[in-house]
């Protein structure tokens, strides 16, 4: 225990990034996966095909590849970030890709006979949207959505390619320094502590959507 709370604040200070990591994806991701995921249904030809190349390149590439291009490539060409603006911008890319796959499957699920009773009601398409599907749409995608929610949790640890010192580091560091496991065990209960927050939190929200039949 002595030692635990001697590698604590080491461990807690990269936690701080990752949730930094985290908490910036999310925020980020979901809204341009929404909005990808519209624009994956437009009829213009030209804006779909661009859309789904995105989407076609953000899946099927890992996310390490892209954060090494992000940091390490576009300097070649003119563009350099910092360290952890390349690595939200990688995130976010690859995420939003991956929520918009989950929000097309959800929208296809709604019937098309709701959008002719909204017409029929005389609302417009931006009340249509607010009022008929998107309701029904977080009802269906809530479990996929949190499924990569946790999954981001864990893929912070990629972070560790642009030199950022977030918590999995730390504990790499550390077991390193001391040549030890235990900081890698309590880097691990720190990650099922956050996973099972996360888990608990999903249980709760799509209880509160069940009223959505």
């Amino acid at each position: 225990m002595q030692y635990i709370s001697e590698i604590l604040p080491q461990l807690l200070s990269g936690l701080n990034t990752t949730l930094q990591v985290f908490a910036i994806t999310l925020i980020l991701s979901i809204p341009l996966g929404m909005i990808v995921a519209f624009l994956l249904r437009v009829k213009f030809f030209p804006v779909r095909l661009l859309t789904n190349i995105y989407v076609w390149l953000m899946r099927g590439t890992p996310l390490l590849v892209q954060l090494i291009i992000i940091f390490y490539a576009l300097p070649m060409v003119g563009i350099t970030l910092n360290r952890m603006p390349a690595a939200i911008l990688a995130f976010v890319l690859n995420y939003a890709a991956y929520f918009a796959e989950i929000f097309r499957g959800g929208l296809q699920a709604i019937p098309k006979g709701q959008i002719e009773a909204a017409e029929v009601l005389q609302l417009n398409k931006w009340q249509t949207a607010r009022f008929v599907v998107l309701p029904q749409v977080v009802k269906i995608v809530l479990p996929s959505i949190f499924n990569e929610i946790i999954n981001l949790v864990k893929d912070s640890s990629l972070v560790y390619v642009v030199g950022l010192g977030d918590l999995l580091r730390a504990g790499k560091i550390a077991m390193s320094r001391d040549v030890t496991l235990v900081p890698m065990i309590v880097v691990s209960l720190i990650y099922l502590v956050l996973i099972g927050l996360l888990t608990l939190l999903s249980k709760r929200i799509e209880k509160k959507f069940d009223f959505y039949k």
